[in-house]
């Protein structure tokens, strides 16, 4: 369902390679594509196989660096961030022949192709109450017992692009850090996407990984799940 391969475009004998993907290259539209599931999903679900997608698009050839950059445009765009979405694909160098995240290009010319189902979620979602989509309480504790080195950090909440300074614990991890933002925001963790340095920030890590430090900014997007 939808292809998944970055594979290098043939190169033209007139060395002109990089006009054809400029000159084709257009602003990302402002739309959410429709399309509807075969087999209907559950949001879970949906997560879950885009994960499994992420994951695996390093392998194939292409540069990591361009797949994480279209991960990250993907989630504020389906976000209605569309702005942060083409300053990412702007600041990559990256290339819409059709102005949306289905067929892309780097500046060398490799083409990346992302599936549907990682740019917009299909019409027929089937809806899950919050409480099975939210981690329990009892799965992890949040950062006071987590310990490490006190950081303040900037937190610019988007589309509200409100900023939130708040402080986390180098020991601790960013799902601990949701929840402590969640507190704060009421916005529930699974409804956050963090990013720093053009990077997806996985619940797994913790903040002395991310190589965070006192005065540094995470983007947050907040996914709107009524929309779907």
């Amino acid at each position: 369902m939808g292809g998944c391969l970055g594979s290098r475009r043939s190169r033209p004998s007139s060395g002109d390679s990089l006009n054809i993907s400029i000159g084709k290259n257009q602003a990302l539209k402002h739309e959410m594509l429709k399309w509807k599931s075969d087999v209907p999903l559950t949001d879970g679900q949906l997560r879950s196989k885009r994960d499994e997608f992420w994951d695996t698009a390093p392998a194939f050839e292409g540069r990591k660096e361009i797949w994480d950059a279209l991960k990250a445009a993907a989630f504020a765009a389906e976000s209605n961030d569309f702005a942060l979405a083409q300053a990412i694909i702007d600041g990559a160098n990256i290339s819409l022949p059709n102005g949306t995240l289905l067929d892309c290009y780097d500046e060398l010319g490799n083409r990346y192709q992302l599936p549907i189902y990682c740019v917009s979620a299909p019409i027929n979602l089937i809806e899950e109450s919050s409480d099975s989509e939210s981690p329990s309480p009892e799965s992890e504790p949040i950062g006071v017992t987590a310990g490490g080195e006190e950081i303040f950090v900037k937190f610019r909440i988007s589309p509200s692009c409100n900023d939130v300074k708040m402080a986390v614990l180098s020991k601790e991890t960013i799902l601990s850090a949701k929840k402590k933002l969640a507190l704060l925001e009421n916005v529930e963790p699974f409804r956050q996407r963090w990013f720093f340095g053009g990077r997806l920030l996985s619940d797994k890590l913790r903040i002395e990984d991310c190589k965070l430090q006192t005065g540094f900014v995470v983007q947050v997007v907040v996914s709107q799940t009524t929309d779907h």
